[in-house]
């Protein structure tokens, strides 16, 4: 209520106005409010105008009453007959009761929030303002969007040493209207949002804004039909707004997750022809101040809309830095585990790569930590990462068993669970979904025996989580990279390669689909084969069924990065069938590479011809180099090369190239060839 404002919430608000209301009779108010002649004598002496006089008055009033009530400052303003002055603070009062009713609200929701990691049944809350580890921010207008969506996931540290960061700070030391932020799932975007949250709520940022309204997407699609923003409001804020009219109030907006929006197209393109009224709903509030974070192909699209803005400010998160990924080692993992968890950052190439995602980060963390027998050789992969972590929460989180993964995957009803979380995974990725209701679980669910009412929603609980809505409940999973995930494993044990490649909407799990059929023993990943009487590899070779389909793309780059991110993750199982290959052929005259890529067991057994090796967007350390491109350089006649501009060891190759069979070379480095003559 009003009578619980106090002057220190109050005063700061409404003294200008009261000021510039009373004006010369700034004496007659100071009487009135019971001021002394001397108090009043020692204001006039200063040289300044009656508005700040009066001013003056009003703090000296406030000060010797200590915390005067809204009510007694009504009060004394009508016996003053300063009505007018009262209805007018009465408007800005409300104001004042919704800021501070939402910065409440924000203190309480997100002061304490989960930690970003796969949410777990009874997830441990964390405080956000002195947990939360600086992200890598980097100006969006230097980085280039990734051609295809498989390959968002790639090359985050290198991003990071490339582009210039911003500072948290400095976002909102720019005062734009409009902030666009991108980056990868589980980057740490809602993360850094509601930080956001708080700190507005502390009073920190934003200070001109008197209203900030958070909105996920994934929830704002159950109101298709809402036609007005009042209306959006009042569905997630009514407890704390009524009667409200948006349009007189100073406000931001914060959207989150625009890639979920299942409208997205038809807002991003506003030509469209949409009936959905939400979709108006959104364009609206491009009319007000407004900050939107998705995921990288989402922003892209988005911002073609904002061309004649020069108010934009456009953002992407990178995760973690190396002092993020140590720091957060350091004060997240226990002492005997430390050791452990940084050897599998430093010996995996995958591990290391991904721990600058929030998400990756923190489960392997805990998958490191809390596993007896971490095998030599995991996260080879990112399937094999994807693969221990969705294992390590089945065992440790819904089955809530000290039993080893293979031991929980013997028993068939394990199995039956994991095939009907994927089934639901792979429904809602077809059909475009993220919330799904009670209905259409049971719809999802059906055709498998329920043994002790065993598909009972609740037992899913954990990869997926409940949404209390105003129309009942709802569902959704706990996390979208985990869901195409499971969306990737029930498309690898349940349908032909065939229909896998003919689906568009699983081209995004290509990727994880080809890692699935990896036949690396010491991979988790062979528990993953839950149809055993399907035959993946022999029904059709996906990886050159993949490369024949992409081959006929209009877009070489994206064909091109697929295939290729295809291949790496398929790992062993297609050895044998590139060596078939090889050797079929008389000889290979022509190798490129375009990224570094390391082959354990296939290289030509006689000498090539020419060997291109285009790796200027790649960091290499001189060992990395080494490893991966001397069994080549040494069976090649001819080298064309381009390389990083920052490498520090280009004076090697001169040496390493008079050492070899090489008889003509060019080296593009730092804008210029060398060539021998």
């Amino acid at each position: 209520s009003r009578n619980e404002l106090t002057a220190d919430d109050f005063i700061p608000y409404c003294c200008e106005l009261i000021s510039n209301k009373i004006g010369s009779d700034w004496i007659q108010l100071g009487r009135h409010l019971g001021l002394s002649d001397s108090d009043l004598k020692y204001i006039d002496s200063y040289s300044i105008d009656s508005y700040k006089k009066a001013d003056k008055v009003l703090k000296t009033w406030n000060q010797t009453n200590g915390h005067i009530s809204w009510e007694l400052l009504k009060n004394v303003l009508i016996a003053f007959k300063r009505l007018d002055i009262v209805l007018e603070l009465e408007r800005k009062l409300e104001d004042l009761l919704v800021s501070a009713k939402l910065k409440h609200f924000y203190l309480e929701r997100y002061g304490k929030i989960y930690e970003v990691q796969p949410p777990l049944k009874a997830p441990v809350k964390v405080d956000l303002i002195h947990k939360f580890t600086d992200l890598c921010i980097v100006d969006a207008a230097e980085t280039r969007m990734d051609a295809v969506l498989s390959v968002e996931r790639k090359e985050f540290l290198e991003k990071q040493i490339r582009y210039t960061p911003v500072t948290y700070s400095e976002i909102f030391m720019r005062e734009k209207s409009v902030i666009l932020i991108s980056g990868i799932a589980g980057i740490g975007k809602t993360w850094l949002l509601r930080k956001c949250l708080l700190d507005w709520s502390n009073g920190l940022i934003w200070k001109n804004v008197e209203l900030v309204f958070y909105l996920e997407c994934r929830k704002i699609n159950q109101y298709e039909n809402i036609s007005t923003i009042n209306d959006l409001l009042s569905v997630f804020y009514k407890d704390i707004i009524s009667n409200f009219n948006i349009s007189i109030h100073t406000t931001l907006f914060i959207i989150d997750g625009l890639d979920e929006f299942k409208f997205f197209n038809e807002l991003s393109n506003p030509g469209l022809k949409c009936n959905y009224p939400i979709v108006n709903v959104l364009a609206e509030i491009q009319n007000y101040k407004h900050l939107v974070a998705g995921r990288v192909y989402a922003i892209d699209q988005y911002q073609s809309i904002y061309t004649d803005r020069s108010d934009k400010y456009t953002i992407q998160i990178m995760g973690f830095n190396k002092d993020g990924i140590t720091n957060y080692v350091e004060n997240n993992v226990n002492e005997e585990n430390k050791e452990i968890v940084k050897a599998t950052l430093k010996e995996s190439p995958i591990a290391k790569a991904m721990a600058s995602v929030p998400f990756y980060l923190s489960s392997m963390c805990k998958n490191i930590s809390d596993s007896k027998n971490i095998y030599k050789h995991s996260f080879l992969t990112m399937t094999d990462l994807y693969a221990n972590i969705f294992l390590y929460f089945l065992q440790k989180h819904i089955i809530k068993d000290n039993k080893t993964f293979y031991q929980i995957m013997e028993n068939d009803s394990n199995k039956k669970y994991i095939l009907i979380i994927c089934k639901i995974a792979f429904k809602l990725l077809v059909e475009n979904k993220v919330i799904f209701s009670k209905v259409e679980f049971q719809t999802f669910v059906s055709g498998f025996d329920n043994e002790g009412n065993f598909l009972n929603e609740g037992n899913f609980f954990g990869f997926i989580e409940k949404i209390e809505t105003n129309l009942g409940c709802y569902y959704q999973f706990a996390h979208l990279t985990i869901m195409e995930f499971c969306a990737s494993v029930f498309a690898y044990n349940c349908l032909s390669s065939d229909k896998i490649m003919t689906n568009k909407k699983l081209k995004s799990c290509l990727s994880m689909i080809c890692g699935l059929a990896n036949k690396n023993q010491n991979s988790c990943i062979k528990f993953l084969n839950l149809n055993p009487s399907k035959n993946f590899l022999k029904e059709s070779l996906p990886l050159f069924l993949i490369f024949d389909r992409l081959s006929k793309s209009d877009d070489f780059n994206d064909y091109h990065s697929l295939f290729i991110e295809c291949f790496y993750e398929s790992g062993s199982s297609f050895t044998d069938e590139i060596n078939s290959i090889v050797d079929k052929r008389v000889s290979v005259r022509v190798v490129e590479f375009h990224r570094p890529t390391k082959f354990e067991e296939w290289k030509p057994k006689d000498k090539i011809e020419v060997l291109r090796i285009s790796i200027s967007d790649y960091l290499l350390t001189k060992k990395d180099f080494e490893e991966i491109f001397f069994p080549w350089v040494d069976l090649c006649e001819e080298l064309v090369l381009r390389l990083h501009d920052d490498i520090d060891f280009f004076k090697d190759f001169y040496k390493w190239i008079r050492h070899s069979n090489i008889k003509k070379f060019k080296i593009n480095y730092r804008g210029k060839d060398f060539r021998n003559l």
